[in-house]
């Protein structure tokens, strides 16, 4: 259903300066989608993920995310859409000199927040989400590599996102480790955050089955499967 659709694209061609990477896309995400993004690399993954964060302009074809027109969409509006998506890199990019609660003010700050209470408040709710209420003031080296990724998690969680985007955030860490992220993912879409895992992992996949698009010849397809 369209009023459902958080994403949505329609015959969109994507460039890299003017490299087609994938033509006439058709692609929709709905609120609680849980969705598997695959394809070799280079294949266009992260082209898609950039069109969908507003990094990458569009002139071909019609994108809507998060109620944003990816078209017409002004520079100054794009910070506006991206607090409405939550997004997680395979390398943490977690500021390694500050506390896990300084790591979650900083964004909170620099998104608008300025409630003292509020901040804490907010910090020791995502912090609950993803189980890490504990280590509210350790620093990042002194977490495991699964704990960082999920400070990233509930960073991303923070400014309450229609969408997290997951961009291989399972790549730099072992197989437990990774199911317990992927099942972690799998609650929050559940809550009615849509998420999308792009990964090259396909044991993941097969252990938690779900929709899957996938990034192929220069095409998207909306319901692969993996052999």
């Amino acid at each position: 259903m369209i009023e459902n659709s958080i994403i949505r694209l329609q015959n969109v061609d994507i460039f890299q300066q003017s490299h087609l990477v994938l033509s006439k896309v058709n692609l929709h995400i709905d609120k609680s989608d849980f969705v598997w993004l695959i394809g070799q690399t280079g294949s266009g993954k992260s082209s898609l993920l950039k069109v969908i964060y507003g990094d990458l302009n569009i002139t071909i074809g019609k994108a809507q995310a998060c109620g944003y027109q990816l078209k017409d969409i002004k520079a100054k509006d794009i910070p506006f859409l991206r607090r409405k998506l939550g997004i997680v890199f395979q390398d943490f990019q977690l500021l390694t000199d500050r506390s896990v609660e300084e790591n979650l003010t900083f964004v909170m700050q620099a998104t608008g927040w300025t409630d003292k209470k509020k901040i804490t408040d907010r910090a020791l709710d995502v912090l609950e989400k993803v189980g890490l209420r504990s280590k509210l003031k350790k620093m990042p080296h002194e977490l495991s590599g699964g704990e960082q990724q999920r400070v990233v998690i509930a960073r991303a969680l923070l400014n309450d996102p229609e969408i997290i985007l997951a961009d291989e955030p399972t790549g730099n860490l072992d197989p437990d480790t990774s199911e317990e992220i992927v099942m972690l993912l799998k609650q929050i879409s559940q809550g009615g955050t849509a998420v999308v895992v792009a990964t090259h992992d396909y044991h993941i996949i097969r252990a938690f089955p779900s929709r899957i698009i996938k990034c192929e010849n220069g095409k998207v397809l909306e319901d692969a499967t993996i052999a």
